[in-house]
């Protein structure tokens, strides 16, 4: 294979968990770096030793965060940031802002430096802040900076609905825009079983709980998991946008994206619905949005752009 994809923090749960479904599916081969360069290289070799029994030929190899590793990333086709801390019982996306900013800095750096031509898709939270932080600091296009997000908040609503109307989640079909956050916006309006508009068959004191669980996704984990966060549905979002963006698959994906004055938002990542290709975001796709959805987007941009603020980017 000559496609490559590099899983930056690959040693974490996101990370794995990516590395292992792109070289499942014969996306790319894969680079797995790490700060533990150990731990990396033995998940690597762990990984590619499972390519014979699902039927894969792509070629794993972890390397740790010096210039030797760095190296073996060489012009990667995508590169995933899964690194950053992670959320704790108690801790918002934003307590997580000035560290994973730090983070930030380093990775993209090395980033520009050894894939100039990449596509870099940011999972670390706060999402919208930390993909501001990388397309300031690669100075990429902003077509070829994506952040990971909507994907996993629809997701998580498309679930909850699924079960709440007793139905196949293939059936399920959800939108949420905004940031990755209390602020998000899901539109039930957008949201189908079968093309069916939810609202017509969800009564509406039980979509609205629907809602504020998807709000309140991440935590609920959290919560249970106490010393860790979610990794399979975001590893799961993550590479979704990878393939689509490898086999140019041209999916509609709802995405953190740079808007440019779209649907009011100037100069900031908020999600909306994209679509990617090969070259990345080759359509930002403008919905027709309710005065009320429409303030509830802007006040979801305001307060991506609190975070940016502190941050200078």
């Amino acid at each position: 294979m000559n496609r490559k994809v590099t899983v930056v923090g690959g040693a974490g749960n996101v990370g794995a968990t990516v590395a292992r479904a792109i070289a499942d599916k014969e996306l790319a081969d894969v680079v797995i770096i790490d700060i533990a360069e150990q731990k990396a290289k033995g998940i690597a070799l762990d990984m590619y030793e499972a390519c014979p029994i699902e039927g894969s030929d792509a070629r794993i190899i972890g390397a740790g965060a010096d210039e030797a590793g760095w190296k073996e990333t060489a012009d990667s086709d995508v590169v995933v940031v899964t690194s950053g801390v992670p959320r704790k019982p108690g801790m918002s996306r934003d307590d997580l802002l000035n560290v994973n900013y730090k983070i930030m800095q380093s990775v993209t750096e090395q980033i520009v430096k050894y894939s100039p031509k990449t596509i870099i898709v940011p999972v670390a939270n706060p999402l919208d802040a930390m993909c501001q932080a990388v397309y300031r600091l690669s100075r990429f296009p902003r077509e070829r900076v994506i952040g990971m997000a909507g994907i996993l908040d629809s997701s998580r609503m498309r679930t909850f609905i699924a079960m709440e109307a007793g139905v196949s989640v293939e059936n399920v079909h959800a939108f949420v825009l905004g940031g990755h956050g209390d602020t998000m916006v899901p539109l039930a309006r957008y949201s189908t079983v079968a093309g069916i508009p939810v609202t017509e068959l969800i009564a509406k004191d039980r979509l609205d709980a629907i809602i504020q669980r998807t709000r309140d996704g991440g935590a609920e984990i959290v919560k249970y998991l106490k010393t860790g966060s979610a990794y399979y549905a975001p590893a799961a979002s993550a590479v979704e946008m990878a393939e689509s963006i490898l086999r140019d698959r041209k999916k509609v994906l709802p995405c953190a994206a740079y808007l440019e004055g779209e649907y009011g938002v100037n100069g900031l990542y908020v999600g909306v619905p994209v679509k990617l290709g090969q070259k990345g975001i080759e359509q930002v796709i403008e919905i027709n949005l309710t005065l009320e959805e429409r303030a509830a987007l802007q006040k979801s941009a305001a307060s991506v752009k609190e975070l940016v603020d502190v941050i200078g980017v």
